[in-house]
């Protein structure tokens, strides 16, 4: 075959190579094109991901790219309107995920959603500028951060369309307290929706959560109110040494509870899914063997969601070996994520005779009117977010885990700052001044607590307390919580709101 003599191209050949060039060819425009879109409008691609700010779509995971396209459509919109004043608001966080990712998948589309409620609701209202929200990626380990930071301070300059304020920052690790220092260096003021780490606080930096140590102060209120078996406690950690939430939570856990539940000499590791790469990930067998030989009827867990359905597969695998009580596992955090009410779960913590106890800041039974402590916004919330659902694929139950309703909070308490500071600005004036970063700020830093600047979000009715009182911490904001499966009590838990002093609305 070798040493055959290579056959001369006929017509036919040639016919063929042609049409193969012409597909190549017309696939390398359609790729390219795609490629050129990649990292674009602002974009740069840094370690294979489009990092910097942009108002358009751009390559990001395949789950959210007709929630990306209804950004950029909107904020076309905005800028399509001629004579129509209008300010910029950025959204930063990671919009794509991966094994070890900062976000999960579900948790990036959701908080997209939730953004996008925010959003269309503050273009519709009558009243105030329009708003653009520019979309800051900073990678999946939420750790390209600089460049973003730098753009973000020059959009800031800008006199035509200001940036006034930043939301996002879905996580408490180190990268986030880097570049969370750096945007208050340049004065940026900057929501976290579902920041709970109580050493996240910074000059510029606001709260809309709940912090680790109010968190367990309604989980204190839980178990005063339910008190069950011996007080035998295990407390389960994430080892891994960046996650600021986990150490935060570990030492306020600690703290509260060490005393009394035995969780000083109690304890067990594992290494969590979330970020760097510090070991094999989900293993339990150390704690699963002390909760069964030391008769545990209480896990105090301090560490992600996601990492919780490996846990209870664990524990279903020794079945009710605790010897006592129910076993009650004690998670904080924005909701209860979807993975920990599937069928599977459910099952094992049958088996394993366990319950989650979730003590949250949104509460899925809140979608359904008529619940109990129901916020009085969340209405407005469900009108844009129920539209989204219906245009876009959000996964099994979008509201539990609470960051739809938490990201729509945060965007929209700048939003609904920067029309208040808008209105002032150009009270009795026949202008239309636009607002900055540092109005925007003094805004913000005023008390709302009982007042009209109380955001009436979807959740829940909570302000702040005025400059650096509580830390830029909501105050008043309510702390649900959520068992599952749910038991049955005796009487009603009251519901904990953060440093209520007894000035907290209802």
């Amino acid at each position: 075959m070798f040493g055959s003599r290579i056959r001369e191209w006929g017509p036919l050949d040639w016919c063929v190579a042609a049409v193969v060039v012409l597909a190549l060819v017309a696939g390398g425009i359609y790729g390219g094109s795609k490629l050129l879109r990649t990292c674009d409008n602002g974009l740069s691609e840094i370690d294979g991901e489009c990092i910097g700010v942009t108002a358009q779509a751009f390559e990001a995971d395949d789950a959210i790219t007709s929630l990306l396209d209804s950004i950029a459509e909107e904020n076309d919109q905005v800028a399509s309107e001629s004579g129509t004043p209008y300010v910029r608001v950025a959204l930063m966080m990671s919009f794509t995920s991966g094994d070890t990712s900062a976000m999960t998948g579900d948790m990036i589309r959701r908080a997209l959603a939730g953004s996008l409620a925010a959003l269309k609701e503050a273009n519709a209202g009558a009243g105030g500028p329009q708003v653009q929200l520019m979309l800051a990626p900073v990678g999946r380990q939420l750790d390209q951060w600089d460049p973003v930071v730098k753009k973000l301070d020059q959009l800031a300059d800008d006199t035509d369309h200001p940036l006034v304020g930043v939301t996002g920052i879905p996580s408490s690790q180190t990268s986030t307290r880097q570049a969370l220092d750096e945007l208050s260096t340049r004065k940026i003021p900057t929501v976290g929706p579902v920041i709970n780490a109580s050493s996240m606080n910074f000059p510029y930096f606001f709260k809309t959560s709940p912090d680790d140590k109010e968190f367990a102060k309604a989980l204190q209120h839980y178990l005063d109110t339910y008190p069950q078996g011996r007080k035998k406690g295990l407390l389960l950690l994430d080892r891994h040494t960046g996650d600021v939430y986990s150490k935060d939570l570990t030492d306020t856990l600690k703290n509260r509870f060490g005393e009394d539940y035995g969780l000083t000499t109690h304890s067990s590791l594992f290494t969590g899914s979330s970020g760097s790469d510090e070991g094999e990930p989900g293993i339990f067998v150390d704690a699963v063997n002390k909760i069964c030989n030391e008769s545990t009827d209480t896990v105090f867990y301090a560490g992600r969601d996601q990492d919780l359905p490996g846990f209870i597969d664990a524990l279903s695998d020794a079945g009710s070996c605790n010897q006592g009580s129910r076993l009650r596992i004690l998670k904080t955090g924005i909701g209860l994520e979807p993975t920990l009410t599937e069928e599977k779960v459910e099952r094992d913590l049958k088996k394993a005779k366990a319950t989650i106890v979730d003590v949250s800041s949104f509460d899925p039974r809140w979608e359904k009117a008529g619940s109990a402590d129901r916020p009085a916004g969340i209405d407005d919330f469900l009108d844009h977010f129920d539209e989204i659902e219906s245009a876009h694929t959000l996964g099994d139950k979008p509201l539990d885990d609470g960051y739809a309703a938490s990201y729509y909070d945060g965007l929209r308490l700048l939003t609904e700052a920067m029309k208040r500071t808008f209105a002032d600005m150009n009270k009795g004036k026949n202008t239309e001044q636009l607002p900055t970063r540092q109005e925007l700020y003094t805004t913000l830093s005023q008390p709302t607590v009982n007042s009209a600047g109380m955001l009436q979000g979807a959740t829940g009715t909570y302000g702040f307390a005025g400059q650096d009182t509580n830390r830029r911490w909501s105050t008043c904001k309510p702390v649900p919580v959520v068992e599952f499966p749910e038991p049955r009590h005796d009487r009603k838990l009251s519901l904990y709101r953060t440093y209520d002093k007894g000035d907290c609305p209802g």
